[in-house]
């Protein structure tokens, strides 16, 4: 049974998974800048793209944690293991336990990493245009 509506859910559900795609770009600006990615010999274009995609990310994740204290939503991360990852959502009293499948979990985060990569290159295509 459900016990949030479907804007709670969905703003919950790309909070949570906005968050697990700023880690992924924060490890792999990590990995760029300390060498132990060594496939890119141009490392400085990849980091630009990952840092605006961080900006990006983090802009949004700072408008959808307003939204939600607003909206009194929270997240919890319950356990995780092998093959399935669950978390509670709360809103005004109600709860409702979501498990997510770990290779939907990374498929939904490739999703997010991608719509970031295209927002950060358009906005730098637009940028480039008005100079």
């Amino acid at each position: 049974m459900r016990y949030l509506n479907e804007d709670e859910l969905t703003l919950a559900s790309r909070f949570l998974f906005l968050s697990m795609t700023i880690l992924v770009i924060q490890q792999d600006i990590y990995f760029l800048q300390t060498g132990t990615f060594k496939a890119f010999k141009i490392k400085e274009s990849y980091l630009e793209v990952l840092t605006r995609m961080e900006q990006l990310a983090f802009q949004e994740r700072k408008n959808l944690r307003k939204t939600m204290q607003q909206k009194q939503i929270q997240v919890v991360k319950l356990e995780k293991n092998d093959s399935f990852s669950s978390y509670l959502f709360i809103c005004r009293g109600r709860e409702e336990k979501r498990n997510y499948f770990n290779p939907a979990i990374r498929k939904k985060v490739k999703l997010m990493f991608e719509e970031l990569m295209r927002k950060s290159i358009l906005k730098e295509q637009c940028a480039s245009l008005k100079t």
